[in-house]
Parts: structure tokens; sequence; C-alpha cells
């Protein structure tokens, strides 16, 4: 595969004929609409016709790897639908739980999910919150259920119940905000749930805040003990994103400066293969001037966020920092700045992944369908099928 990055005067038929490339290739991998607009500093994907042999060694040269990624139900059919072949794991997201230890399924059903994902040979693994009423991390949900054994039980209990009548295959505990005085007893929980569903015949993944020190500060990441919880679990997965957020300033959502650092400290701690690197399929458009807790950045996919770029005529701009693409345009008076990821910026999170011998990756999500992004990750590893 080649990733070309558009320069002034480009169209799809010139990049075709320079890089000797099939310009329909370049428009379907790149989900590029009539009539085929570009924007300057946009990356594109595509393989040559030298690359073309008839065994495409490019697609399984790579080490196996494990590919997941978090869905909500309301998913699109079709988006999972292409996206699945690339997938060894489909997490379902999510179920919650009362204080009592009762499960709470997901609003929609998720059957169709579970089926689809076994269907395709990806493992369908249960996302299991702490998410309170208000849809946020519930800190207190969180103390009630590891304090108490009575509870744990209960929960434990029904989450086999429901692995066992939906067909799920394994169970990924993503609980944020836990408070610094229950680090001990979260890693405790963990280690229980799973020892009984391990019994049983269920893997148990948990998601780590992204921590690049022992002593890291901050609420997200007191109460999250690498070390055990990566002995607990079968595997973690690194939540490599969210610098750039909804209210914090402008900037690339997952830098790779920082994911690099995140990767290096777990690595003191967990085992290469029990990690997985949190990905982000997603971008933010920040109005300006920023103001701390004023503005608020709006949530866009990867391909509209190019979109974006292409319909104001601005270049799209790459920080070499960062490995991450960005663009400022303005609407209605207002200026605005995107961070977004492209197939430049995935490029450098595989290759840590590679570099270090990582277990896989784990997007969240793939609720907007980013088909260069799963190309690449194909011409680069193979999918791992078993969990």
């Amino acid at each position: 595969m080649e990733i070309y990055v558009v320069q002034r005067g480009d169209t799809v038929d010139s990049i075709a004929k320079e890089q000797g490339a099939d310009p329909s290739s370049i428009i379907q991998i790149n989900q590029l609409d009539y009539p085929y607009r570009l924007a300057v500093g946009q990356a594109l994907l595509f393989p040559t016709k030298t690359s073309l042999k008839e065994d495409c060694p490019g697609l399984t040269a790579g080490p196996s790897v494990f590919a997941g990624g978090y869905a909500y139900p309301f998913i699109s059919p079709s988006v999972l639908e292409e996206t699945l072949p690339h997938l060894s794991e489909l997490a379902v997201f999510s179920y919650g739980f009362t204080a009592s230890g009762d499960l709470i399924p997901p609003a929609l059903d998720d059957r169709w999910m579970v089926q689809a994902a076994v269907h395709s040979g990806a493992m369908a693994t249960l996302t299991l919150t702490p998410l309170g009423l208000d849809g946020r991390f519930n800190s207190s949900l969180i103390s009630i259920l590891v304090r108490d054994r009575t509870v744990q039980r209960r929960l434990v209990n029904s989450l086999a119940a429901v692995l066992l009548e939906k067909g799920y295959q394994a169970v990924n505990i993503d609980f944020e905000y836990v408070l610094r005085e229950d680090r001990d007893l979260f890693t405790s929980f963990v280690a229980y749930a799973a020892e009984v569903l391990n019994t049983l015949g269920y893997q148990v993944s948990v998601a780590l805040a992204p921590k690049h020190s022992d002593s890291q500060k901050g609420l997200l990441y007191e109460g999250i003990d690498y070390g055990g919880l990566g002995a607990a679990a079968n595997w973690v997965i690194l939540m490599t994103y969210e610098w750039g957020y909804t209210y914090g300033p402008p900037m690339a959502v997952a830098p790779i400066n920082q994911v690099k650092q995140v990767v290096e400290y777990a690595l003191t701690k967990i085992r290469a293969d029990k990690i997985c690197l949190g990905v982000p399929n997603y971008g933010y458009d920040w109005p300006l001037p920023y103001e701390r807790g004023v503005t608020a950045a709006r949530t866009l996919g990867n391909r509209e966020a190019v979109e974006l770029a292409v319909f104001y005529g601005v270049p799209i701009l790459y920080d070499q920092t960062a490995q991450s693409p960005h663009f400022r345009y303005w609407q209605y008076g207002v200026s605005h700045e995107v961070w977004f990821e492209d197939v430049r910026s995935w490029l450098e999170k595989f290759r840590l992944v590679e570099t270090y011998g990582l277990r896989g990756i784990a997007v969240w999500q793939i609720m907007k369908l980013f088909r260069a992004g799963w190309v690449l990750l194909d011409s680069m590893f193979q999918r791992q099928l078993s969990p």
C-alpha cells in the first residue's frame, strides 16, 4: 500500500497516473464521493499497480495481531458488516449494573451484534461499565461494588448468565474514575471476576486510563494499578486517546509522543503480549477562541473532517510531533480548529504495536466507517482470529 499526500493541483486521475495506481481503488478505499474533490494535505491510501501481485503478499506479510473495536447497539448494520471482517473482537458498549449487583442491559437489543460477530469469526465481548443514569462514570457505584463481595458475586453470576444466554465470549471491564482508596479493591474485583469467568471459559480484559508513571496525579489515574490489573486480567486495553477532548483546548486526540510514553510505562508493568493499544476513530471540531469551561468541541468522524476541509477549501496540515492532521476554517464569522485521525496517524500507532510486540489494537469506536484505516491495518498485519 502507498500513502500519498495531496498537493495543490492534484486530481484523482493525475495521482493515479503519477503513482501507477487504479483511480477506482483510490476512490473506493478513501471513501471519496463524486466529483472526487480533494484537500491539499489530505492523505490517501491505495495499492500501486506494481504492488498488485496475484498473491497480495502485503496483506499477509506482517505478524498476527489482535484487533478489537467498540460499538454501540445502534451502529449501522452496513458499517458493522463492512468492519467486522477486519476485527478479532467486537466489544458491545455497554452493560451497567445497580448498587445491588443487578446487570443493566443496553437500551437496544444487542443479540444481532453478537450473532454478526460470531458469524464473521470475531469474538463477541460484553463491555461492563459503571455508568449512572446521567451517562457518566459513577465513582460511588464503583466503591459500592468493590467493597462488597456479596454485590460482586451477584454481578459476576449475572454476567455469566448473560454471556451464556446471548453467546458472548468475553467481558471487558471499563471502569473510569476509580477512587485512589479503591485502587487495590478494584484490582481484587477484576481478579475475582477473571478467576470465575475464566473457569467458565470466558476471557476478561480491562481498560486502563493512560498513565505514564506510578505517581501520576488525577482522578483518572490514581485508582488504576497497571501491574496488578495486568496480572489479574487476560489482557488490557490502554485508553491512549482523549488528550484532545470535548471540553479541553484544541489538540490531537492521541498525540503519538504521549501515546508512546504510556506504552513504555505499561511495558514496565505488563507483558507486551497482554497489551492492546487504544486507537481513536474520531476527531474534534473546536470553535475559537477556546475558553476553558465554556468552549465545547463537537465530535466528528475522520472522513467528515476531510469533507469539511474540502468544502471550505482549506489545507490540511500535519503536526510532526503529535503525528496528527489538523486544519482551521471559518464558518459564519467563527474560526474553527479541527484535529482528527488519518492513515498517517494510524500508521504511527500501528508501528508502536509492531515495534514493541504488543498484542494488538482496540479501536474506540467503530460507529463511523474509516475504510482506509482498516485496509491499512490488513496491509500491515494478519487478523488474529482466536482470543
